[in-house]
């Protein structure tokens, strides 16, 4: 007997009928003898649409209101998914957040999980009954409902997967696994059979939508072996895993862009120590996330040089007015800001033994006349800067000069 947490996404649970073929998966996989748990996501689009009514009600609504309407989307998911399970013969309870003591900080619209007390869960499936769970959500020290951020019913099944010791948690969306790239750019994409939880870990960071990064982080953490799948055929998806000999023999295993951040730059400011901390310290305290960097060494005689760096272009309303009274302070000449560039990534384990990877990626962007603005790096991953209407031109271009179309040798094979 194995115990199987099941996700479905918005789509898989859309409309009544796909709420039906939930229900005849999550029955079939019991019928196997295993134990199982379901994980739900509010049906496709009914969050915005919740959201949507807060925000005719009020401009500025609060957050804690927030939370308590967005998270009724998933309640409604769950108690449809155990009424079809039920309609179809089988045994099933649905559970919210609260009832599962999914405990949480007070974060609102972006909480993290501090602990989940799974009794409840464990007694429905010792009973024989399917447990169904509404996702995305949980409960404060305070008992004020929270929410996980979007996509945070991917971080709630892996989440459970973890506390409760699950032998695989299974994500089912709409997509049938992890392609190399977004296939809607790159028909060559090839599907990836096995992917280890820090690549996936990183193209989840550099733009991939498949997984949300909280959830490839808490599997990582807790080694729950993961499977992304689609909730529409029955074929096997992209198993993601630890690492092993195998995986490390792939030098390049995926390509992703990402076209929501901006370059902001500091032009001309002293360089001199000091002034790189004031510049980040000061988006620190705001909370502001940035990515890539650049400072080149003083590039006159004065001793001056620019900054770049790059943040979310939904950020870069707090961001202006902040670099704005900065550049005074500095004394900078200028600041520059560009909403039209793009992250190009690419991804694998095999970087880590193999030299020459960026090189070859500059020369395949080179090729296609693509400039090269800022680079970032990590022992698995390069990530360059480009202007965003080449995105899409270099996605392919990395693709094919990297041979990812072709299914790749691993050792032992």
């Amino acid at each position: 007997m194995a115990l199987i947490v099941q996700k479905y996404g918005g789509t898989s649970v859309g409309s009544v009928e796909r709420i039906h073929n939930v229900a005849r998966r999550a029955l079939a996989t019991q019928s196997q003898g295993d134990q199982v748990v379901v994980i739900v996501s509010a049906m496709a689009g009914e969050t915005n649409r919740l959201l949507t009514l807060a925000g005719e009600i009020t401009p500025a609504p609060d957050r804690r209101e927030m939370d308590v309407i967005a998270a009724t989307g998933e309640q409604v998911s769950s108690a449809l998914t155990a009424l079809a399970i039920q309609a179809q013969g089988g045994q099933a309870r649905s559970f919210l957040g609260h009832q599962i003591k999914m405990k949480t900080d007070n974060a609102y619209s972006n909480a993290r999980i501090l602990g989940i007390d799974a009794k409840g869960l464990r007694k429905q499936l010792d009973d024989g009954g399917i447990a169904v769970v509404a996702g995305y959500q949980g409960v404060d020290e305070q008992g004020n409902i929270t929410t996980l951020g979007r996509g945070g019913s991917d971080t709630s099944a892996v989440a459970i997967a973890a506390a409760i010791g699950a032998d695989c948690c299974e994500i089912y969306t709409d997509v049938d696994g992890v392609y190399t790239t977004d296939p809607n750019v790159c028909p060559r994409a090839r599907k990836i059979g096995r992917i280890s939880y820090e690549e996936m870990l990183e193209l989840a960071s550099l733009g991939a939508k498949v997984l949300q990064r909280r959830s490839v982080e808490v599997a990582m953490k807790y080694g729950v072996p993961l499977h992304v799948r689609s909730s529409l055929s029955d074929l096997p998806g992209t198993w993601v895993v630890g690492e092993d000999t195998g995986l490390e023999s792939v030098v390049v295993t995926g390509v992703t862009y990402d076209k929501s951040e901006a370059r902001v730059m500091l032009v001309s400011v002293d360089d001199k120590p000091g002034v790189v901390a004031t510049i980040f310290g000061e988006l620190a305290t705001e909370h502001i996330s940035v990515d890539m960097i650049i400072q080149n060494a003083a590039s006159d005689a004065q001793g001056r040089t620019d900054v770049t760096f790059t943040v979310a272009k939904s950020d870069l309303d707090k961001v202006e007015p902040m670099m704005t009274s900065l550049s005074e302070k500095l004394g900078a000449r200028d600041v520059q800001y560009d909403e039209r560039v793009a992250k190009v990534s690419i991804v694998g384990l095999g970087m880590r033994s193999h030299a020459g990877v960026a090189a070859r990626m500059f020369e395949i962007l080179a090729k296609e006349g693509i400039n090269v603005q800022a680079i970032s790096t990590s022992e698995i991953k390069v990530s360059c800067l480009v202007a965003a209407k080449y995105a899409e031109l270099a996605v392919r271009a990395l693709h094919d000069g990297f041979e990812l179309d072709v299914e790749p040798k691993r050792r032992g094979d």
